[in-house]
C-alpha cells in the first residue's frame, strides 16, 4: 500500500466547466453526492451531509486549502471516517488535491489524495482501499457530469 492514491481522466470539456463542477459547492454535491451548506472558501471548514444512498446519516467536513482557478482545487479531511461514535478530530488528515492539465479539446483531471501514511494504523487499509475504489467511482462521476 501507498501512501497516496492517483487517479487521471482525459475530460472533454473546457477547463472553465469542471472548475466550476469542482468549486461551486451545489455543483461539487451533485457529482459528489453530498449536501454542502456554503460555498468553499480557502482556509475555512466546509460542511455537510453525505447524499450517497444508505449513508445520509454521515457528516461531510473538509478543510479548504487552496484554490487557483481552473489550476488546483485542494482539501484536507479524515479519509473514510464513517462511523458516528468515532470522534475523528484528532486524527491527522488526508490532502486531497484536484489539478487541472490543458489538453487539445479539454482538460486532464489529476486527483491526488496523500498522508495516509499518517492515518492510524488500524485504520489506514481500510482508508486506503475505500478511498481507492471511491476515487475512481467519483472520477466517473464528475466525467458524466461535465459531459452533461
Amino acid at each position: 500500500m501507498g501512501n497516496s492514491i492517483e487517479k487521471r481522466i482525459e475530460l472533454k470539456a473546457p477547463a472553465m466547466r469542471v472548475w466550476r463542477a469542482l468549486t461551486d459547492h451545489r455543483e461539487f454535491g451533485e457529482w459528489f453526492r453530498v449536501k454542502l451548506e456554503a460555498p468553499f472558501v480557502p482556509g475555512q471548514i466546509s460542511r455537510g451531509y453525505v447524499a450517497y444512498p444508505g449513508y445520509e446519516h454521515l457528516k461531510w467536513e473538509a478543510t479548504v486549502q487552496k484554490m487557483e482557478p481552473e489550476r488546483l482545487f485542494s482539501f484536507t479531511w479524515h479519509p473514510y471516517a464513517v462511523d458516528p461514535k468515532v470522534d475523528y478530530s484528532s486524527e491527522p488528515t488526508t490532502l486531497v488535491e484536484f489539478r487541472l492539465e490543458p489538453m487539445a479539446g479539454g482538460v486532464v483531471l489529476v486527483l491526488t489524495e496523500s498522508g495516509f501514511d499518517a492515518i492510524p494504523r488500524d485504520r489506514r487499509i481500510e482508508a486506503f482501499r475505500m478511498n481507492e475504489r471511491g476515487w475512481g467511482e467519483q472520477m466517473t462521476n464528475i466525467a458524466r457530469h461535465v459531459a452533461a
